[in-house]
C-alpha cells in the first residue's frame, strides 16, 4: 500500500462521513449526490492504485 492510495482511501472515508452528516442535517440532495460521487471516485481510485490486482 503506497502513500497515494492510502490518502485516497482515507479521503473517501472522510467524505462518506460528510455524507452521513449532511444527510442528518437535511442538506440539499444535490450536494449529497455530489459528495457521494466524490467519495466513490476517491475510494475507487485508491483501491485501483493498490498493487494487488497484478
Amino acid at each position: 500500500m503506497n502513500g497515494l492510495s492510502t490518502v485516497l482511501i482515507v479521503l473517501g472515508l472522510f467524505l462518506i462521513g460528510g455524507i452521513i452528516s449532511f444527510a442528518k442535517q437535511q442538506m440539499p440532495k444535490g450536494l449529497i449526490v455530489l459528495l457521494s460521487l466524490g467519495a466513490a471516485l476517491c475510494l475507487a481510485a485508491g483501491v485501483l492504485r493498490l498493487d494487488v490486482w497484478s
